[in-house]
Formats: structure tokens, C-alpha cells, sequence
């Protein structure tokens, strides 16, 4: 079958991005082996490499694997858990039980893994795995729509999903995975996910929504935070903190601010001063309640964006339809 790898160049280096189609069950444990590199939460393993190989669509599954591999130094791509930088995993399921398999449009495809090693992560890498696993979506299985969710405090993730890709806040979902450790998440910070849908066959986005951030940003938030100089695990640094909400500020334009590196405050505060361990916590349950209750009022996800200035932080941006006059 043709069309199943490309070769994407990015600043100096060369990187195959790869559809996993083998017959040998030992080639899909490097997958296993790199996503506890990056999670590092051992609990939270992917399939044994035999049932990966069979649930693989090009054998008796619906799901791909996708590989970047890196080119080393000396050439020629080895497709190979050393020269493994990052991959996508993921399935086809269906929205509508009682239709299930029976209608092809009730169908949907759920990514549910996606991660680059550290060390490549200024690649974008993350982004051209992602456009790759939406060409082979539609291509080999036919399927048009993508769903998947991520922590809602992340900004890499909201500007790569919400305003690069354009998908659609679905629903908010609290404690989702229920305890959930490792690198990029924490014990005692619950696992709050928004669920997103990708309409595959929209290839450039939702276009530049129509607002006026400044504007927006000069208007009463739902959330307020400030600076805290905190001694983290590392180090001193200024952390932001929540100050107060109000879910019940108006306007045809809310901006709900969430941390500029939420990965990094989980890391610095992992420390014993509950104070300081309890920021990332007080964003959670803070982005919780007004997400809530703004989606219960009708406000939508229309964007992301990060400001600069004496506003500076991330921000989504809502929306909710005019009222009928």
C-alpha cells in the first residue's frame, strides 16, 4: 500500500514519519518503551506487543501506529526503537451505540496517545505527527472526524489542538483518568480533560474568529491571577496563582486565563509546603468550575491566544450565539 511514510526536513534535521504495518510482535514494544519515557507512569501501559500487532488495522484491529523516526548522523532512516523520536496511537470507535459499525458516518477515530522525546520537542514534531495521522485517518480508514482530549490547562496543547488545528471543544470532563502520575501529571491534581472533535476534511482550521482581543482583555475575566515568588523544586521563580473567580461575568467575549507552562508548575511545585504545592490544584478546581459554568451558559471555545504586556498570559477565548432579538 502506498503513501505510507513521508520524509518531513525541520532546521537540520530529517525525520520519516511512518505508518507501522509489521508482522513481527517484538517491533511495536519500542512504542511501549518510548511512552513511558515521556509519561514515565509505568501504571499506564499501552497493549502488550502481541495484542498491538493484532489490534493494528493491517492486521485484525482498527487502530494505526505512527512512527517519527530521526535521521542519524551518518544517513539512511532506520525505522527502529533507537532512532524512534515520537508517535501517535489510536482507534476507531463510534458515537452512536445503536447505530454502531452500521452507519460509516457514525464513525470516529480516538487518538489517544501522541508524545515526542524531549529532545526533540522544539521540532514541531508534535504538529507534523499530527497532520500525517490525519492524512492516514481519511486515507486508509475513511473516517472524517477525530476525537481525543487534553488537560485543559496546557497551553502547547490548547494552542496545537484549539487554535493551530481548529477542533471543537465538545464537553469538559472532571477526574477523567482518575489518578494519574509521571512527568506530566501529578497524583494529587486531578485529571480534568476537555474531549475535542477534529472534522478531518476541514483542512486549514476554523479560519481567524472574528473579536477584538484587546477589547476582551480590558473587560472584567472569570478568572484574575497574580505572581507569587514561591521556592520550588528546583529553584525561586514567580508562579502564577488564582486570585478569584467569577463564572457569572457577561459579555459576548470572556477570556478564561489558565498557568503559561502548566508541565513546569506541576514539576516546581512537587515539594512539601502545602502552600505552594496547592497552586496547580486551585488552577484545576478554578478552570473547572468556570468552564462549567460558562458551557452551561451557552459560551463556546472560539480560539487561543497568548498575550503579551502587563496582560501577559494564555488565554482561551469564548463566545456565545446573540441572542434572538
Amino acid at each position: 500500500m502506498k503513501g505510507l511514510e513521508k520524509i518531513v526536513a525541520v532546521r537540520d534535521r530529517q525525520f520519516l514519519l511512518r505508518v507501522e504495518t509489521s508482522h513481527g510482535s517484538e517491533d511495536y514494544r519500542m512504542y511501549e518503551d518510548l511512552r513511558n519515557e515521556i509519561w514515565d507512569f509505568p501504571d499506564d501501559r499501552l497493549s502488550g506487543a502481541r495484542n498491538m500487532m493484532c489490534e493494528n488495522v493491517f492486521h485484525e484491529g482498527g487502530s494505526l501506529f505512527i512512527g517519527a523516526f530521526v535521521e542519524p548522523p551518518g544517513g539512511g532512516f532506520a525505522a527502529d526503537g533507537k532512532n524512534l523520536v515520537g508517535f501517535c496511537y489510536g482507534f476507531v470507535g463510534v458515537r452512536d451505540k445503536e447505530v454502531g459499525f452500521r452507519d460509516r458516518s457514525n464513525l470516529r477515530f480516538y487518538s489517544q496517545y501522541a508524545g515526542v522525546r524531549k529532545a526533540y520537542q522544539s521540532y514541531g514534531l508534535g504538529i507534523q505527527l499530527k497532520e500525517f495521522q490525519r492524512e492516514m485517518v481519511l486515507g486508509i480508514l475513511g473516517v472524517s472526524t477525530m476525537i481525543c482530549t487534553y488537560d485543559p490547562l496546557t497551553g502547547v496543547n490548547a494552542h496545537r489542538n484549539v487554535r493551530h488545528f481548529g477542533m471543537d471543544v465538545l464537553e469538559y470532563r472532571v477526574a477523567t483518568y482518575g489518578e494519574y502520575g509521571g512527568l506530566l501529571n501529578r497524583l494529587d491534581v486531578p485529571t480534568d480533560r476537555f474531549l475535542m472533535s477534529w472534522d478531518l476534511e476541514r483542512r486549514a482550521g476554523r479560519g481567524e474568529p472574528a473579536y477584538d482581543l484587546e477589547a476582551a482583555l480590558a473587560a472584567p475575566q472569570p478568572i484574575r491571577a497574580g505572581i507569587r515568588r514561591v521556592t520550588g523544586k528546583s529553584f525561586e521563580l514567580d508562579l502564577e496563582v488564582v486570585e478569584r473567580t467569577d463564572g457569572n461575568v457577561g459579555g459576548d467575549v470572556l477570556l478564561v486565563r489558565v498557568p503559561l507552562d502548566f508541565y513546569r508548575m506541576l514539576q516546581e511545585t512537587d515539594v512539601a509546603d502545602t502552600d505552594v504545592r496547592r497552586i496547580p490544584v486551585d488552577w484545576r478546581l478554578a478552570t473547572r468550575e468556570v468552564f462549567l459554568t460558562l458551557f452551561a451558559r451557552g459560551y463556546r471555545v472560539i480560539d487561543f491566544r497568548k498575550a503579551k504586556g502587563s496582560v501577559s498570559g494564555n488565554y482561551y477565548v469564548l463566545s456565545r450565539p446573540a441572542s434572538p432579538r
